[in-house]
């Protein structure tokens, strides 16, 4: 199937597009209350290393040493992190509508993303991101995040297209108002269905999977 539009790459983020968020205030809270954390400490303390953890500057052992175990604990690192990781869940639907962008309209598939290191390589594995993405743009990578106009720039020259050519699909309605500034056309995400209207009104259709309730 060949496509009829100039657009040739999709920029996604990760988090609240194929995947659940990986780290966000809900998973923090259920890790404070599954551990017996003090929420108000973590979540300073969160604030004040997110940043630098996201752009790989600290490692996830560094984070977690500032943010949970700057005191002794009753559990390990490796706990706290396995339930870090369980938090993470795909969204199915998406990640076969993203699959068959690529594969049945050519596009290139790229990763413009906040994440930290070690979370965003196990959501890769985990979740078989790299069968169907070409390139991560990831925070932890490149030393940039959202919402930085770098990151999107960036990704056009790594993706080597036009800001015409790209469509970036966000959850973040900031996010998208600043791919927008670059000239890039942006979805705002809520859900799979209106996802796959907004694609197809720019000339990218792709076929209904019959096991995607969420996209009926």
């Amino acid at each position: 199937m060949k496509k009829t539009t100039a657009i040739s790459c999709a920029f996604l983020d990760i988090g609240g597009v194929l995947l659940t968020d990986g780290w966000d205030h809900l998973a923090r809270r259920r890790a404070a209350t599954n551990f017996k954390l003090e929420w108000a400490e973590m979540e300073e303390r969160h604030h004040l290393t997110f940043e630098i953890f996201e752009e790989g500057k600290i490692t996830l052992e560094e984070y977690l040493s500032l943010v949970v175990f700057h005191q002794k604990r009753t559990f390990t690192h490796n706990q706290f992190r396995r339930y870090m990781f369980a938090q993470s869940k795909p969204f199915p639907e998406m990640i076969e509508l993203v699959s068959q962008l690529k594969q049945n309209l050519g596009l290139k598939i790229a990763i413009v993303s906040n994440e930290g290191r070690e979370l965003n390589a196990y959501r890769i594995r985990k979740f078989k991101l790299d069968r169907f993405v070409d390139c991560f743009i990831s925070s932890c990578y490149v030393h940039i995040r959202k919402p930085d106009a770098d990151i999107f720039r960036l990704a056009l020259d790594i993706a080597q297209v036009q800001p015409a050519q790209a469509v970036f699909i966000d959850n973040t309605p900031m996010f998208v108002q600043i791919a927008e500034g670059l000239g890039i056309q942006s979805i705002l995400h809520t859900d799979c269905k209106s996802t796959r209207a907004r694609l197809s009104a720019l000339g990218l259709n792709v076929a209904e999977s019959p096991q995607s309730s969420d996209c009926l």
